[in-house]
């Protein structure tokens, strides 16, 4: 016996659209960081599966001696690029993005972000239920500052990867041991590990973003709709834009599960 259920698609009102400003510099090390994007959108309906992207801004990136870095945008994409871009971590850097009439800045420091240490630990029966392959990567913290961290492992079995965030309240210049497990993984998957240094109000907005959307996953794989970033429009406060600028060393690290 088989049955069926119908797809009932509520109508909802939607708001008019607003901007929505992916402005993530991040700068790997032991590479320039002089690549780098930012993204332009707008906020949708609920059942467009279509991001609509926004073109014909001009965008820029100045830091504290007022160099501007321009970004340009790749045609009709709404990705604006970057080539030659000076990463350098404590400098304050503005964005500035114009479109149509409004301006749009914002500033923050670029973080630094210690190494993730060669030691990497796996457990085979981790996780909450013992069930799962749990790994354990290590990295000093600095006793000398408050720190704020955002952890990111991406693997195979997983669409997103998947975010941690977290201060050293409790770590303070310790040597910090990090969590991972999933019970799909299984020997010869590699995770990829990222290690991000980000502000306590960088911190303060991821954790809100992740409850907006009801994803401690992925908080970035829906609209960020109802949580305000740092991003100011200078022109009408009431217009504002939806996103985050932020501006984060990064250490990477690939591990092949045994």
């Amino acid at each position: 016996m088989t049955s069926c259920e119908d797809v009932i698609e509520v109508d909802l009102d939607t708001a008019p659209p607003k901007l929505v400003i992916d402005a993530s510099i991040d700068w790997i090390k032991n590479t320039a960081g002089n690549e780098q994007k930012i993204t332009l959108s707008t906020t949708t309906g609920y059942y467009n599966e279509e991001i609509p992207s926004v073109s014909g801004a001009s965008v820029v990136v100045a830091n504290s001696a007022k160099k501007a870095f321009p970004f340009v945008e790749i045609p009709n994409t709404g990705e604006y690029i970057c080539s030659n871009f000076e990463p350098v971590v404590g400098e304050t850097y503005t964005l500035t993005i114009i479109l149509n009439g409004q301006t749009y800045t914002a500033s923050e420091t670029l973080i630094n972000a210690p190494d993730i240490q060669d030691q990497i630990d796996q457990n085979d029966k981790g996780g909450f239920g013992g069930d799962e392959v749990e790994i354990t990567y290590y990295f000093q913290d600095n006793g000398a500052q408050d720190n704020y961290y955002l952890h990111s492992f991406a693997n195979p079995h997983v669409a997103y990867p998947e975010f941690q965030v977290e201060n050293d309240e409790n770590t303070q210049g310790n040597r910090t041991p990090v969590f991972y497990a999933n019970k799909d993984l299984k020997p010869g998957d590699i995770i990829n590990i990222k290690l991000y240094g980000i502000s306590k109000r960088y911190s303060e907005y991821f954790k809100k973003i992740s409850q907006a959307s009801g994803n401690g996953v992925n908080p970035f794989s829906t609209t960020p709709v109802g949580v305000r970033g740092n991003i100011v429009n200078q022109n009408n406060s009431k217009n504002f834009a939806f996103g985050y600028f932020k501006l984060s060393e990064v250490d990477a690290r690939d591990y092949t599960v045994k």
